[in-house]
């Protein structure tokens, strides 16, 4: 019989070739630039969204996770993509799960990728994906032990810091005013490697009802601030059941008045005298770690 397997070796059975096939159509192969699949990932930070709509309590528009472990986070929790394009390891490796959550899969040479990153860099993966329905304040303090306030830190890279360190800590909600950047913004992801994904977070309108809210709950809140009224963060005593809240404003301002008043205690970093601040990410690390 010229068309015999040969004893011992192996060839796919039918179930494997559909299955194979199956993985195939769930991968699209890119082999043009100018192909219009690839126009999501054109789009700018206000095509995607609008100031408006990031800063606001209503869920609307879309954002860029860049890198593979960036879009494999954004995955793992659920993000609903509308399409990723990768290299062909990670299309292997991620396409099911876009596929699953309803996303197109696509896959192209190093040039092509190069080109629709809008940075000359060929990231191995790159993915659009939706915005999810938005958490309240309230869900936040009701679900949360130890939450991160921000009050005008509109840099994306400080507001991505943050995040990273706040989720590294142990710290497990976020709340933003509206003057704060978004966390789900391209470069606070990029700073954050996808930590955003993983600590809940909520915009507020009114700051000071905000940190009253918390109050009523139980958590002591702790301002960081250089006044010389301040005690210094290592020297605050606080139970581990008690839960907490630290509120951080602008490196040019720092907190507003209003929100200093709201505080439990008012709490700073010693320092150089010849140095006046940190960096807000600088300081929301060594005062997580503190007050963790």
């Amino acid at each position: 019989m010229k068309n015999a397997t040969p004893t011992g070796q192996n060839t796919p059975g039918i179930s494997d070739l559909a299955t194979l096939a199956l993985e195939l159509a769930m991968i699209t192969t890119i082999t043009s630039s100018q192909d219009p699949r690839l126009d999501p990932l054109r789009l700018n930070e206000r095509q995607l969204t609008t100031i408006a709509q990031r800063r606001s309590t209503i869920a609307a528009g879309r954002f860029i996770a860049e890198g593979d472990l960036v879009v494999a986070r954004a995955l793992e929790a659920g993000y609903k993509p509308e399409v990723v394009l990768c290299d062909a390891e990670q299309a292997e490796r991620l396409h099911q799960q876009v596929s699953e959550l309803g996303g197109q899969c696509l896959m192209a040479e190093i040039e092509i990728r190069r080109e629709a990153t809008g940075l000359g860099v060929p990231l191995s993966a790159l993915g659009v994906f939706y915005r999810p329905e938005p958490q309240t304040v309230d869900q936040i303090i009701s679900r949360a032990r130890r939450i991160i306030v921000v009050e005008a830190v509109d840099n994306p890279s400080n507001i991505g810091a943050i995040v990273r360190c706040a989720t590294g800590l142990g710290w497990d909600g976020l709340i933003c005013d509206t003057t704060s950047a978004d966390p789900l913004s391209r470069r606070g992801l990029r700073v954050s490697m996808g930590s955003a994904f993983n600590l809940s977070f909520a915009r507020t309108t009114d700051i000071v009802a905000t940190l009253k809210t918390l109050q009523a709950h139980s958590f002591k809140v702790f301002a960081l601030t250089p006044d010389s009224n301040s005690i210094d963060i290592d020297q605050v005593e606080i139970a581990p059941a008690q839960k907490r809240a630290i509120i951080f404003g602008s490196e040019r301002a720092g907190l507003s008045e209003q929100a200093l008043a709201c505080a439990d205690a008012r709490v700073k970093i010693a320092m150089n005298p010849n140095v006046d601040s940190l960096n807000v990410a600088a300081a929301a690390a060594i005062s997580c770690y503190a007050l963790r």
